[in-house]
C-alpha cells in the first residue's frame, strides 16, 4: 500500500488510494475480504506496508487494524521508506515473511472462486485478458506449470496475466531469494521486483501454478474506478447484499439501481442510478446522477452527472458532466 496513488490524484491528495470506498467500502477492505474468502481458512495476520507517516497516518492504521480484527488476525504494520519496487516493499515486512502467506497489491478488486493448490510452492492468480502484449504473462509448460513470467511479450506466450496476487506455500523461499536480490543490486527499471525473486524460486525447481480469478478489477486511475464501481454494484445486487441505508431521506427522488447509498444521505428532487455509489452525509438535489462515485458529507445541486468521481466535503452547484472533483473543492 506504500504508493501515493498519483494517477487518481486529486482524489488520493487526501485520502490513500486504498482507503478510497468503491461500493460503499474501501478498496482494501474489499480485497483482503475476497481473498480470505478464496483462501477459506483462518487468518492469523494481515500485514499492511505503508509509505509515509505523515500520508499514512493514525487514521490509516486504525482502520486497517480493524480490518485484521474482523478477521479474528493481527494487524502488523510496516513502512516502506523509499519507492524502490515491490521486492523492496516486501522486504520491508520480513520478519512477518514465514509460512503459508498471501502477497497482495491493494489497488485491485477480485472476484473468484477455485480451490487453492496448496501442494504447489507458489500460485500466481491470473486472468485471461485480450491484448496480452499490454501486461505481465505466465508462460507454461505441457503440465501447465508457470515456467517463466514475460513482461509485456511482442509475441504471443500466453493470455493469463498476473493481476499481482500470490500464494506461497513458505513465503520464507521467497523472502530467501529476495535478500539475494537486495544484497546484490539486482535491479530492473532501478528498482528490485518481486518478479526476481520468482525467477531465482523458479530456476531451483520450485513448483509455480496459476489460480484464475473470474473477474480482476483496476483503481489506477478515475475513468477505470468508476468503471469498477458499477461492476462491483453489479456483483453485490445479484449477491443480494443490502446496499441502500435505512436512514436515507427521498424527497420527490428516484433511486435506479443497482447503487449504494449511505447512511443519513438527503436525495431532493434527484434521480440517482444506475451504478451510483453515494457517502454518507451527502446531500444531492435537483441533480441527475448516474455511473458516478460520489463520497462523503458532500452538498451536490443543479448537477447532471454521468462516470464522475467527487470525494468528500465537496461543494458542487453547476452544469458539468464527466468530472473528478478532490475532497473539499468547492464549484459554485
Amino acid at each position: 500500500m506504500a504508493g501515493r496513488g498519483s494517477r487518481l490524484r486529486p482524489h488520493t491528495l487526501t485520502v490513500p488510494k486504498p482507503l478510497i470506498p468503491v461500493a460503499g467500502k474501501p478498496i482494501v477492505h474489499r480485497l483482503v475480504s475476497d481473498i480470505a474468502k478464496v483462501l477459506d481458512e483462518p487468518i492469523e495476520e494481515v500485514a499492511f506496508i505503508l509509505g509515509d507517516p505523515a500520508f499514512f497516518g493514525d487514521d490509516v492504521v486504525s482502520s486497517l487494524k480493524q480490518l485484521a480484527h474482523e478477521l479474528g488476525a493481527k494487524a502488523s504494520i510496516y513502512r516502506q521508506d523509499e519507492p524502490l519496487g515491490t521486492g523492496h516493499a516486501i522486504m520491508s515486512a520480513k520478519s512477518s515473511l514465514s509460512g503459508p502467506a498471501v502477497i497482495a497489491y491493494a489497488d485491485t478488486l477480485i472476484r473468484a472462486e477455485f480451490n487453492l493448490d496448496k501442494d504447489a510452492d507458489s500460485v500466481i492468480w491470473v486472468k485471461q485478458v485480450e491484448k496480452p502484449e499490454a501486461f505481465g504473462v505466465v508462460k507454461l509448460n505441457d503440465a501447465n506449470e508457470i515456467i517463466e513470467l514475460v513482461e509485456k511479450p511482442q509475441e504471443f506466450v500466453s493470455d493469463l496475466a498476473v493481476i499481482g496476487i500470490y500464494y506461497f506455500k513458505d513465503v520464507g523461499v521467497l523472502k530467501e531469494e529476495l535478500q539475494f536480490v537486495l544484497d546484490n543490486n539486482v535491479l530492473n527499471g532501478g528498482e528490485y521486483q518481486i518478479n526476481d525473486g520468482i525467477k531465482r524460486m523458479m530456476s531451483k525447481g520450485k513448483k509455480f501454478v496459476t489460480g484464475k480469478v473470474d473477474e480482476w478489477m483496476d483503481c489506477g486511475n478515475k475513468n477505470v474506478t468508476v468503471e469498477t464501481n458499477q461492476r462491483m454494484l453489479g456483483f453485490l445486487d445479484k449477491d443480494g447484499e443490502k446496499l441502500i441505508a435505512d436512514s436515507v431521506e427521498q424527497n420527490n427522488a428516484n433511486i435506479i439501481g443497482p447503487c449504494f447509498i449511505g447512511e443519513n444521505v438527503v436525495l431532493k428532487d434527484t434521480t440517482v442510478g444506475p451504478y451510483v455509489s453515494v457517502g454518507e452525509g451527502t446531500v444531492i438535489e435537483g441533480s441527475t446522477v448516474k455511473n458516478s462515485l460520489i463520497q462523503s458529507h458532500s452538498n451536490i445541486k443543479n448537477a447532471n452527472l454521468d462516470n464522475a468521481m467527487i470525494g468528500n466535503h465537496v461543494t458542487y452547484d453547476g452544469n458539468f458532466e464527466t468530472i473528478s472533483i478532490g475532497d473539499y473543492s468547492v464549484l459554485q
